[in-house]
């Protein structure tokens, strides 16, 4: 096969991957909780160099990466390695003070709350949390509930771990807003 044609089935190829991973249909246990979502992006995490996890966002119409929790979406996570739960808790927290400080006392509180919710994982499981505005966070573990965290407070701060502007992963929250139409701001009007 001469270089040109080569190319050609090989940009060919990327695009059917492109197209494959944007026409990805809603998992079946956010059919229910999300009907109207649509995927929104993804991204791999990775730490010096070892893949951690995929990242996928799914978010329903008229989401604003800007307020987004104001916003019903959906985050899954399916792990590339194995966590313990109580580590997964120690890490989230820790992620979430970077964007605000936390009281000791409500640190703990989320700590508690975290570790009775997130299981051990292992390579290919899923966590998936689900934003409630105005009430908290509902998780799934490979589909099935786990529980909710009733606090809209948390659910900022632990969705924002990927989507606040202050994340420590800006490259993996541009790949979760990839598909996202960004909100145009209201004009001004003097009075």
């Amino acid at each position: 096969m001469n270089p040109l044609a080569r190319q050609a089935v090989l940009t060919g190829a990327a695009g059917l991957l492109s197209l494959q991973l944007w026409a990805s249909p809603l998992p079946p246990e956010l059919r229910t909780a999300l009907p109207m979502a649509t995927l929104a992006g993804q991204a791999k995490l990775t730490f010096w160099g070892f893949a951690v996890y995929q990242a996928t966002l799914w978010v329903v119409p008229g989401f604003d990466a800007n307020a987004y929790a104001q916003h019903e979406f959906a985050l899954e996570l399916a792990y590339l390695r194995d966590f313990s739960g109580a580590d997964i808790a120690k890490r989230s927290l820790t992620e979430m003070a970077r964007q605000t400080p936390i009281s000791d006392a409500l640190a703990a509180r989320w700590d508690d709350q975290m570790r009775a919710l997130f299981p051990d994982i292992k390579a290919g499981e899923r966590l998936t949390g689900i934003n409630q505005p105005g009430l908290g966070a509902r998780f799934m573990f490979n589909g099935e509930p786990l529980g909710e965290v009733l606090d809209a407070e948390f659910a900022r701060l632990f969705f924002g771990i990927w989507l606040s502007q202050q994340t420590s992963e800006p490259k993996l929250r541009l790949g979760l807003l990839q598909q996202v139409t960004p909100v145009a701001a209201t004009p001004v009007t003097a009075h």
